[in-house]
């Protein structure tokens, strides 16, 4: 039986298709806009014509599908919520793609596949004895995913992993979800752009930020980026403090800041419970944006 996943995204809809006969060899992937400005009736018309399409090419339906989803679908009430693509909270999406398209769906957070999918078939792959995986998002928001024994935990309130919404600067910035000083609000993307502004009073990409900051040109965009590290010290220590995995690794626009596995890394020892000491791999993901939908794949 191939296995069916999709990554449900802002702008776009990926279907994948793999074959674990064959190593979970890709069979098939498929894109289409997902046009959410025309509302979530659409966004259900869209998937289900993805999936017919992919359908016809494969040869065969799909017995079950996977979702990667923005948000969480909220365990008591089976509705979804914390959704970017805000027509999508407060509706019953899994009850409605079943209905819709006719086969069992399983849905998961983004992030969470993300991490299951880097865990199964990513940078996890060199690390096979690390039971505990975290998946780190860090991009134009920040988010996470915890795979335990290459299972999701979603946990009690479907929340699991969302790592980048506990408060990590007193007074901060505020958050969409209601708080200020989240670590979203801190150490993204948009966040090291909007600090920059405020301690130079002009607008810069992070880029161009990275690039004064590494030829020294910039005392703003050095102050920037000691910031960012400072305070992904502190993000990640808490992560090992508490859930202390095997591997983390960290997926979106930010994480490719090399400095990050270097000075960063020492900052994290700063914090950590355990006398200065970490050895925690922190690695760059193996499968760029492909992981999204493999892990809805894997679900």
């Amino acid at each position: 039986m191939k296995l069916w996943g999709i990554d449900l995204g802002g702008t776009k809809i990926e279907c994948a298709v793999l074959d674990p006969d064959r190593n979970l060899e890709v069979v098939v992937r498929m894109r289409l806009p997902t046009e959410s400005v025309k509302g979530y009736e659409h966004i259900i018309s869209q998937i289900k014509r993805l999936i017919d399409q992919v359908a016809e090419q494969v040869g065969e339906q799909p017995a079950r599908i996977g979702f990667a989803t923005p948000g969480v679908l909220e365990p008591d009430t089976q509705l979804m919520k914390n959704s970017n693509t805000t027509c999508l909270n407060g509706k019953p999406l899994k009850a409605d793609l079943e209905k819709i398209l006719g086969v069992p769906c399983q849905l998961a957070n983004d992030a969470n596949c993300f991490a299951l999918a880097e865990a199964l078939m990513g940078a996890g792959k060199d690390y096979p004895r690390a039971e505990v995986v975290f998946g780190v998002i860090m991009g134009t928001g920040v988010g996470g995913g915890l795979v335990v024994n290459n299972k999701i935990i979603a946990g009690h309130h479907g929340i699991g992993g969302e790592w980048g919404h506990n408060i990590l600067e007193e007074g901060g910035e505020p958050c969409y979800c209601g708080k200020a000083g989240c670590v979203e609000q801190v150490i993204s993307g948009p966040a090291l752009e909007r600090y920059y502004e405020h301690v130079s009073g002009r607008k810069v990409s992070l880029k161009d930020i990275l690039q004064h900051y590494h030829d020294s040109s910039d005392e703003y965009a050095t102050a920037t980026i000691d910031r960012l590290l400072e305070y992904y010290g502190k993000a990640i220590s808490t992560l090992i403090n508490v859930l202390d995995p095997g591997l983390i690794v960290i997926g979106g626009g930010v994480g490719n800041v090399d400095v990050l596995y270097t000075i960063g890394y020492e900052r994290i020892k700063k914090y950590i419970f355990n006398q200065g000491v970490c050895t925690t791999p922190i690695l760059k993901p193996k499968l760029g944006d492909s992981a999204g939908v493999f892990g809805a794949a894997l679900l």
